[in-house]
């Protein structure tokens, strides 16, 4: 008895200590994913904010305005082809080399490239090599976003306790709306100068303050240790025969994990660019607001965001993922219409209202659910790949969102119907996609996932 008193506290502390340990990991992981993706998010929106609002004039000024706008548009869908080369080459490394050596190197090559946007003279001082910089830097921005999110969905995944997986998932997600809070402020600041200041020197804030936050998620990810899943993996890989490469496998054992996860996303991907991009450019120059009114709706939609997306990742531990994404694609093709009839209303509260919703309730309900949602169709051994490349498959078509949306309204002369005919038959899609998916809640992430 004696022995055993003596024994048991020392038991006791030590799985204290464990608990803690494991704590102390999870943390870092939740950190280091958020930061990854708010980098994300961050860079994207004010990208957007700045073609809609600044770019035209400074980087394409011999082109008409309309003209202007939809080139400017295009370099925002030209990331979206480099993405899934992106996906390919980190979902390799990856899947091969461990998950936290591949995050680091894509945080870096993503800051550093939108901090070198707010480096780049305007065509007036270095003329069409300031477009081919602002390219190229925009295609390097995608490739390394092809591996982020994919890769920091696997790992908090993977790290997360499985009855609690979505609702941890939803933090990567989190990093949606604060960067877009985040973006949407710093552009609400600089949009309040003088046309002029805003064109010389103000524009540029925004994207060079973007190294704090690549500092900042860079040491949260290099806290990070690789995931107990993914080292298990590996041991039983050394066990087996030499196997092909993570993608020739991904494609071979998961083709239909693949299309369902292109067709879940096309839905949550138009109503993304629709509020970070496209609805400031149609309230300012079709609807004739003032920019304020549309910059001050995304801040609140991200802000309202941030509770819902919570809400949402909780509630799918307790009553599954598809019943929620069924709830949000549903809601999605019920508002096509009702969304643009309110956007277009000529009342401010109804535009906020719309832009708030969407966000927070109908994009939130899909997209804060995608990282344990996505993970838990593939196996360990090509996960990150199946998660990066089918996402950013999907992207390529949500890329090019802005750029049809502004040929519609010139098309149909500002009529909104073209659009909401748009995202209705998206919403069929993913509608039919997730109706065609089981349920993956309390699926075990080590067993083998292969069709």
């Amino acid at each position: 008895m004696s022995g055993n008193a003596i024994i048991y506290p020392q038991e006791q502390t030590a799985e204290h200590s464990a608990a803690r340990e494991d704590r102390r990991k999870l943390t870092y992981v939740v950190g280091s994913s958020l930061a990854g993706n708010t980098i994300e998010q961050y860079d994207f929106m004010i990208y957007g904010l700045a073609a809609t609002l600044v770019f035209p004039h400074l980087f394409f000024p011999n082109l008409s305005p309309f003209t202007g706008t939809i080139v400017s548009f295009l370099t925002i869908a030209i990331t979206f082809f480099s993405r899934p080369l992106g996906a390919v080459f980190f979902g390799h490394f990856g899947d091969k080399i461990g998950r936290k050596k591949t995050l680091i190197i894509s945080i870096v090559m993503m800051g550093l490239a939108t901090f070198g946007i707010g480096l780049i003279p305007s065509y007036a001082v270095i003329g069409n090599l300031a477009p081919v910089l602002l390219v190229f830097l925009r295609l390097c921005q995608g490739f390394a976003i092809g591996g982020e999110w994919g890769g920091a969905s696997t790992m908090i995944a993977e790290y997360s306790p499985p009855h609690r997986r979505g609702f941890f998932g939803t933090f990567v997600q989190l990093g949606n709306s604060i960067g877009l809070f985040l973006s949407t402020a710093a552009f609400a600041l600089v949009a309040s100068l003088p046309d002029d200041q805003l064109y010389a020197w103000g524009w540029r804030v925004p994207f060079l303050v973007s190294i704090v936050l690549l500092a900042l998620g860079l040491f949260m990810r290099s806290k990070v240790d690789e995931t107990p899943v993914f080292l298990a993996a590996q041991k039983k890989k050394a066990q087996q025969p030499k196997q092909s490469m993570p993608l020739m496998r991904l494609l071979k054992t998961h083709p239909r994990a693949i299309l369902t996860t292109v067709a879940m996303r096309m839905t949550e991907l138009v109503l993304s660019y629709w509020i970070a991009v496209f609805f400031t450019s149609y309230a300012t120059t079709t609807l004739g607001l003032s920019r304020d009114i549309p910059l001050m709706a995304i801040a609140l939609a991200s802000v309202v965001g941030t509770f819902t997306f919570l809400f949402f990742g909780h509630l799918s531990d307790r009553i599954g993922r598809r019943p929620l994404y069924l709830a949000g694609v549903s809601l999605a093709l019920i508002f096509a219409f009702p969304l643009f009839w309110m956007i277009g209303s000529g009342s401010v509260p109804l535009f906020i209202f719309a832009i708030v919703f969407s966000y927070s309730v109908i994009y939130g309900l899909m997209y804060s659910i995608q990282p344990a949602l996505f993970t838990e169709l593939f196996s360990t051994e090509v996960r990150y790949s199946g998660v990066s490349l089918g996402s950013q498959l999907a992207g390529v078509l949500g890329g090019l969102t802005p750029m049809v949306c502004a040929f519609l309204i010139k098309w149909s002369d500002g009529a909104a119907w073209p659009l909401s005919l748009w995202l209705g038959a998206m919403a069929l899609i993913t509608l039919f996609a997730t109706l065609k998916t089981k349920e993956t809640l309390h699926q075990d992430l080590s067993t083998d996932r292969s069709e």
